[in-house]
């Protein structure tokens, strides 16, 4: 393989960018390619929530590094932030990301509107070679298509990082892991929402005063709902739902509250039992949705949610907190493995499966885990998680620090993962 090439990192997130230091360290060529306008743009979607883990936690230590090295006049531009105080999805990429991405070691090399289309192998001279070769096809280099402001283009590169994340790949509505019949429809007039919408900020004046159903039983549902609880003391006629589709459990709930390590998560669900018992949400299980009716203008309530036990729900808006999943059609000429129930890598699978890992207790793990069969292709970041919904910022900076230091030659580096996360007080997910 040519190590002139640079090695692809796909995606501008804090992981990206994560990944995007660690190999400015190692002196290794590199290109980022954001589909959105600006960095993490994912995040621009949600800057409005308050993270539950602190600043020592969503700080990658090779970025602090690079942030905190002297420019040329021997100052030092950037102001760490305070480890123990909660950043907003806005002060996240203005106190850290922004400033990262900007950073000279890093600015040439970032390409953002470059959307990755196709990610195949190619012969330098121009020779196809599609996932049906197999002779010699590790020394061959990748090809990554894109679209940008000026038409699509292709780059070849030694290695990929594919950092992309889930947010544009929500998991639907409906029941079984499939769309609920109507569900297209009902997303294109609006009467589904944002998977984290801001009712008490932008989305006020479309959430007040209207009957809303929350569809989900995770953090994301959580701080939604919590959210419309306040905007309900102010305006007293929101009606706030709360569907989940299994049996109401306080620990899958309402988690460890005061055991949970990160005191804010804990907090989430002190606050939504605390919302549910006061009944200022209704707690509505078996929430297993079949079909959604949209009838404009019809009153009280334009949204009917059809469930599998034969109930109807007439509701304004549904806030669809169910999670995310990968999205792999960009490397289908790739020799991928991925483990069937998560579609996180196949090493990985098992380590991070939702029915028994709810604690913290994801062991350490790197390179080795995130490979695939096509060798120097990584699946990073909360994209490596699949389907799994317990991913956090420093699981992502420990898997690129090791993939930076495979493809730098250093292995030993690579094998020695280290990773502390904080328990959640809940060490069942029944």
């Amino acid at each position: 393989m040519n190590p002139t090439l640079p090695i692809a990192i796909i995606g501008a997130g804090p992981v990206g960018l994560a990944a995007a230091a660690h190999l400015t360290e190692r002196k290794q060529p590199f290109v980022v390619l954001e589909s959105g306008g600006t960095v993490a743009s994912a995040i621009e979607s949600w800057q409005h929530v308050k993270l539950f883990s602190t600043w020592q936690y969503n700080l990658d230590r090779a970025a602090q590094r690079l942030l905190e090295s002297q420019d040329e006049a021997g100052n030092v531009q950037w102001e760490r932030p305070r480890a123990t105080q909660l950043p907003t999805g806005r002060e996240l990429i203005d106190v850290y990301l922004a400033p990262l991405a900007a950073h000279p070691a890093i600015a040439p090399h970032l390409r953002v509107r470059h959307r990755v289309t196709a990610i195949t192998r190619a012969s330098i001279t121009g020779g196809s070679f599609d996932k049906t070769r197999t002779t010699d096809r590790e020394a061959k280099p990748f090809l990554v298509r894109f679209t940008a402001p000026n038409g699509e283009g292709e780059l070849l590169a030694r290695a990929v990082i594919d950092a992309t994340g889930t947010w544009h790949s929500p998991n639907p509505v409906g029941r079984s892991g499939i769309p609920a019949v109507g569900e297209a429809a009902a997303r294109e007039q609006a009467t589904v929402t944002a998977p984290i919408p801001d009712p008490l900020g932008a989305e006020r004046a479309r959430f007040a005063g209207k009957r809303i159903l929350v569809l989900g039983s995770g953090h994301s549902a959580a701080t939604t709902l919590i959210a419309l609880g306040r905007l309900r003391q102010r305006e007293p006629s929101t009606e706030i739902l709360w569907g989940i589709r299994g049996i109401a459990g306080a620990n899958r709930l309402f988690g460890g509250g005061a055991a949970d390590e990160l005191p804010a998560r804990g907090q989430l669900g002190v606050s939504l039992r605390r919302l549910v018992d006061s009944g200022a949400a209704t707690l509505l299980e078996g929430v297993s949705v079949t079909a959604l009716t949209v009838e404009a203008g019809s009153a009280p309530h334009p949204l009917t949610v059809g469930l599998a036990d034969g109930r109807t729900l007439q509701v304004d808006l549904l806030v669809p907190a169910t999670g995310f999943r990968p999205d792999h059609s960009i490397t289908s000429e790739l020799r991928l493995a991925l483990d069937h129930p998560t579609e996180a890598p196949s090493a990985l699978g098992s380590l991070i499966a939702p029915e028994f890992h709810s604690c913290g207790t994801v062991p350490a793990h790197g390179a080795a885990a995130l490979a695939h069969p096509d060798s120097d292709f990584y699946t990073v970041g909360a994209k490596s998680y699949g389907r799994a919904p317990t991913f956090l910022l420093a699981t992502g900076y420990e898997q690129v620090r090791s993939v930076a230091a495979e493809l730098s030659g250093d292995s030993e580096a690579a094998r020695a993962v280290h990773l502390s996360l904080p328990q959640t007080g809940v060490c069942s997910a029944g």
